[in-house]
């Protein structure tokens, strides 16, 4: 076999780059699902030439556009807690004219801050703590179930509970074939017919928390977040948002990607 014969190896040579899709994502254009969305719809071209797929490979995003706009380099990972209010939708629009919580973030974020995305997502009703992050990557690893964020929720529920039967979710229950996991519920305070309860959760299936007080029988009236890992809603206004030290950011990153190695 002559030296140069490079043939043996170069089918398993891994390509240089990350999926244009991922790396559009960090940036901050829009979530991973949305750019390939995009990508499809003909919105996304590398110096002219509009991309038919989200697996091209690409080293960096120099002479990428989106809408003919070029794509500047990323801003560095910013994370905000935002309070949602109640009656806004997860999302950057509604067809059915809903209000979304973009709208209250326009009032509610510094001037000049780059376009943000829900870390996860807080039904119409509920409310609370929603983190808000520029950084596509830092928000699925935020998603991800294998990282074991716990949420944390108040609900206000109507009805008959005894607090044996929520000591009775932290094994899990299975719901009309739906299973959800460990869920550590406490009985805070009732008057009446009317409870606070608090539950904390680390699936956050679309959801959860209703269903499962529903199957126990319960009207829920009010929800909220009140935590989601480290970041606590605390006194936060509804309708505001508080933005996450820098060198918090970074050291939640360094920790979320080493949990990633471990696992």
């Amino acid at each position: 076999m002559s030296g140069n014969d490079t043939s043996s190896n170069s089918s398993s040579t891994k390509p240089e780059g990350h999926r244009i899709a991922k790396l559009l994502a960090r940036a901050g254009i829009a979530s991973r699902r949305e750019v390939e969305r995009m990508i499809e719809a003909g919105r996304v071209a590398i110096d002219g030439k509009t991309l038919d797929t989200p697996a091209t490979i690409v080293r960096d995003l120099k002479g990428v556009t989106v809408d003919d706009k070029p794509v500047g380099k990323p801003d560095p990972a910013r994370l905000f807690i935002f309070h949602k209010p109640q009656g806004l939708l997860t999302a950057e629009r509604d067809f059915s004219g809903r209000p979304t919580i973009y709208a209250a973030l326009r009032n509610a974020l510094p001037k000049g801050t780059p376009r943000v995305m829900p870390v996860g997502r807080l039904d119409f009703n509920t409310e609370g703590l929603l983190l808000m992050t520029n950084d596509g990557a830092l928000k699925r690893a935020l998603e991800l179930p294998s990282s074991q964020i716990e949420r944390t929720y108040r609900a206000r529920a109507f009805g008959e509970v005894s607090q044996e039967q929520l000591e009775d979710l932290i094994e899990g229950i299975t719901i009309d074939g739906v299973r959800y996991g460990r869920i550590d519920a406490n009985l805070e305070r009732r008057t009446g017919r009317n409870q606070w309860i608090e539950l904390t959760l680390t699936e956050g299936k679309n959801r959860e928390v209703r269903r499962v007080l529903e199957h126990l029988g319960l009207e829920v009236s009010r929800l909220m977040r009140i935590r989601y890992g480290a970041f606590e809603l605390a006194d936060l206004p509804r309708g505001a948002a508080v933005e996450v030290k820098q060198s918090e950011v970074e050291r939640l990153r360094k920790e979320l990607a080493r949990d990633a190695r471990r696992a």
